[in-house]
Formats: structure tokens, C-alpha cells, sequence
């Protein structure tokens, strides 16, 4: 229902945008969230918006340098990441749910569907 794309390799201090397309009807009602995880490390939140597009949530470690947003339009959700390091290599995962509140946007326990996560690369 879900899928990731957009992910690659990328020098430090440069950027990228990944997406995530939804399949179905219902979109707007979802609320979408940004995870990540880095070899040896636990799936750790980055980014969420609401619906409606109007409030948006991130991690303290990319606040300033990503921004999510989406096109209901087009049933995707965007990741625009800037000033990437190699702190950032990760697969990024998106996430769909249609319960959550303000605070559990920042939980992947309340996300009811994942994508198969695309692969990002902070290197030289």
C-alpha cells in the first residue's frame, strides 16, 4: 500500500528528496511519518504531518534540515533532506496511520502501514 522511492548516494552537505505513494482512496485521512534505521541501531523516528497537511512534527535531529510535506492530490509524501552527513545513512521507512494523535505521531507502534523503505547513503 505503500512505497518508497527516491533514495541514493549522496556527499555530505548535499541533498535529497524521497517519496512515498499511497495506494488508495482515502489519503487524506492518514497521517504519514518518516522513520529511519542505521545498521545496528532500533527504527527511530524522523518526520510526521497530519492530513490535512497542517502540522508537522520532527526529530530534534533533523529539525532545521528536513522538511516533510505532502501533495493529497497526488496520494504522496515527501522527505526533503538538506545538509546531510553521515549520520543520516539509514533506510528510510515511511508510515501510514489514521489514529494517531499529537502524542503519538512520533510512535511506529501507532503507524498502521509501513513501506518497504528506501536506502539512503551519506558518503564521500
Amino acid at each position: 500500500q505503500l512505497q518508497a522511492s527516491g533514495g541514493g548516494l549522496v556527499q555530505p552537505g548535499g541533498s535529497l528528496r524521497i517519496s512515498c505513494g499511497f495506494a488508495g482512496q482515502t489519503f487524506r485521512s492518514y497521517s504519514m511519518g518518516w522513520f529511519r534505521q542505521a545498521p545496528g541501531k532500533e527504527r527511530e523516528f524522523v518526520a510526521a504531518i497530519k492530513g490535512n497537511g497542517g502540522s508537522t512534527y520532527y526529530a530534534d535531529s533533523v529539525k532545521g534540515r528536513f522538511a516533510i510535506s505532502r501533495d493529497n492530490a497526488k496520494n504522496t509524501v515527501y522527505l526533503q533532506m538538506r545538509s546531510l552527513n553521515s549520520e543520516d545513512t539509514a533506510v528510510y521507512y515511511c508510515a501510514a496511520g489514521n489514529r494517531l494523535i499529537v502524542t503519538t505521531m512520533r510512535s511506529a507502534s501507532a503507524y498502521d502501514y509501513w513501506g518497504q523503505g528506501t536506502q539512503v547513503t551519506v558518503s564521500s
